[in-house]
């Protein structure tokens, strides 16, 4: 694991993960962050589970649980332990409305969306508020391919020297969603679905790059594929200095991909982790379910 946090708030996080691992079966996954949690039952959480539970998430910032197979109204309820919700349920699906595989690739545009969920990301960071975590889920997995990976910010922020770490104070960039499609040839007309949640036009929050979390008092690096534009850099400069800080910070021991199981749920810190979905065979089912957290706007709202 990574340094604990420094804060009072991320010290008692540690204390409590500690004793969560004497009630319950939580192994450290063999990277700086994460861990894998046995012998809880997410449906029927007690009390003294969710409070264990809780302060291991600050502390490991993505839990998993195998074998759950929670339905709807389950993850929604779990998800809500959290803290109020952006949104109760999404179907993360190459599935049509009929049951069928997707294959228009060219001009769907869920197809094109979960294209762009290859790329390191962190959710709702082009939104006015940005997410605190999600909840998400396995329902149909493809025969191989489809895993999930995370990416360490807070060792992603302390792998930089000084220097770097110099570079980046006080620099902030803008957060689209359109613009980060739109590199990928992915422009959403305006009758879609996906107008009014980030594709309106000239929707974009300003995020600085080094993010304090609220809670454990961790710096970690704000960026994946919405940042862009730093203000004072030209376009090249600003391009050169995510892509180099994304290179940093996205490698081992930094990163975790995670092979999913039907009923598996995972739980991660939006606040200090990027994720990304790797390829599968396109004519293959992969449904997931997505709950995500909202954050608070105390700490989470975009500076402009």
């Amino acid at each position: 694991m990574s340094s604990a946090p420094s804060s009072a708030v991320g010290s008692a996080a540690s204390t409590a993960a500690t004793g969560a691992a004497r009630r319950l079966d939580i192994e450290p996954l063999p990277a700086s962050f994460g861990a894998l949690v046995r012998g809880v039952r997410l449906a029927v959480l007690e009390a003294q589970d969710w409070h264990a539970l809780r302060a291991a998430w600050l502390e490991y910032a993505l839990l998993i649980f195998p074998d759950q197979h929670l339905d709807r109204a389950e993850q929604i309820a779990f998800a809500r332990r959290f803290g109020r919700l952006e949104f109760t349920f999404a179907a993360i699906s190459n599935l049509a409305p009929d049951g069928s595989v997707r294959t228009d690739a060219a001009r769907d545009d869920v197809l094109r969306l979960l294209e762009g969920n290859l790329e390191w990301h962190a959710d709702s960071s082009y939104l006015p508020v940005m997410a605190t975590g999600a909840v998400f889920s396995a329902r149909v997995v493809p025969r191989s391919g489809g895993q999930t990976e995370w990416a360490d910010m807070r060792a992603g922020y302390e792998a930089l020297d000084a220097d770097q770490r110099a570079r980046i104070a006080g620099l902030s960039a803008w957060h689209s969603i359109a613009c980060s499609q739109a590199r990928i040839g992915h422009v959403v007309g305006p009758d879609s679905d996906m107008i009014g949640y980030g594709f309106d036009a000239g929707t974009r929050a300003l995020r600085p790059l080094v993010k304090v979390h609220p809670e454990t008092g961790r710096r970690s690096l704000l960026i994946g594929r919405h940042a862009h534009a730093i203000p004072g850099l030209a376009e090249a400069e600003s391009s050169r200095l995510l892509d180099e800080l994304t290179r940093i910070a996205c490698r081992p021991p930094r990163v975790y991909s995670h092979a999913w199981a039907a009923g598996d749920v995972a739980v991660w810190d939006n606040r200090c982790l990027l994720h990304r979905a790797r390829p599968w065979d396109p004519s293959e089912a992969r449904v997931m379910w997505h709950t995500r957290i909202a954050g608070d706007p105390a700490s989470e709202a975009a500076s402009a």
